[in-house]
């Protein structure tokens, strides 16, 4: 059945492939009998306007062509709408699309899936902000560590792609101190100094960290994860084990579930599916089944 999808693109994402996924991407939908809506845009402040009037309007799906950061775009287009979103993910992380079984670098399959999936309901965070507003994710939000060097790689025009990150872990790690925390978990006060606490909705971010390996998208609640003090030649050797989840074996590593989380640190901004997203102290909660998302008939969870 055909449908009216409004398409997102970045043809930067993936090593600048994203613009040819996206041209492939619309030639399917239209050889699929669908009407394609075309709501990309300059720069991300066009692409979100031209989203918000697609949703605004109706639109079954709304398709995005790039990594985790358009995700973001989509998620927070389609929380608590009746469109669903599907995504061709062509960045160089894809965390979003690997935790939810979505295809990787394959807009035939992606678009396969608009007639042939299901449409599956999985859960948001939700963060409440004095200055940013209101903002989901549906990822992994993080305030520490992380972010610091996620704003250090987003300066960076060399190397590209999972490289980019690992070399301004690097920088970083030097001058790097625990920051002073109070995490609040459904009421439960943690004051400590730690070099991370992230927020997880999904298993993993960062292109395969797997911060909260045991996250479920679809049950209700947040897995927290706090990383206390450490050396930095201790969390040298602590860090690599986030690729294969095993870290949180680590006596200086816990791990919380919750429905609504507080975060508090003097000087400490977050970011959220890879994208910056507001100074602390911020306020998330779990939405659940706030995200209808184009997924596989069959998604181990």
């Amino acid at each position: 059945m055909s449908q009216r999808v409004a398409l997102i693109v970045n043809p930067t994402s993936g090593k600048g492939i994203g613009r040819a996924l996206g041209e492939r991407t619309r030639a399917l939908l239209q050889a699929a009998g669908h009407e394609v809506v075309d709501a990309s845009g300059g720069d991300y402040r066009q692409a979100r306007e031209r989203g918000l009037e697609a949703v605004a309007a109706g639109v079954d799906t709304v398709l995005v062509v790039g990594g985790d950061g358009m995700v973001h775009l989509g998620v927070n287009l389609c929380a608590r709408s009746s469109s669903r979103l599907a995504v061709v993910a062509a960045g160089t992380g894809n965390d979003f699309a690997r935790n939810l079984g979505l295809p990787v670098h394959d807009p035939a399959a992606a678009v396969d899936l608009l007639a042939r999936g299901r449409t599956r309901a999985v859960d948001l965070g939700r963060v409440r902000h004095g200055t940013a507003g209101e903002r989901w994710f549906g990822g992994v939000l993080g305030a520490g560590f992380d972010a610091v060097v996620n704003a250090r790689a987003q300066r960076m025009t060399w190397p590209r792609g999972q490289m980019r990150y690992n070399l301004a872990v690097l920088r970083e790690l030097p001058v790097f101190r625990p920051i002073p925390y109070v995490v609040e978990i459904d009421g439960h006060r943690i004051d400590t100094r730690a070099m991370l606490v992230a927020v997880a909705n999904t298993t993993s971010f960062g292109g395969g960290m797997r911060v909260c390996p045991d996250a479920d998208v679809a049950d209700g609640l947040f897995d927290v994860l706090v990383v206390h003090a450490l050396s930095v030649p201790a969390f040298l050797r602590v860090f690599p084990k986030v690729y294969s989840g095993t870290h949180t074996t680590h006596p200086a590593v816990e791990i919380h579930r919750g429905r609504r989380v507080r975060l508090e640190a003097s000087g400490i901004h977050s970011q959220a599916d890879g994208e910056t997203f507001a100074d602390l102290p911020i306020d998330a909660e779990v939405v659940p089944g706030a995200l209808r998302v184009v997924a596989p008939s069959e998604v181990s969870a």
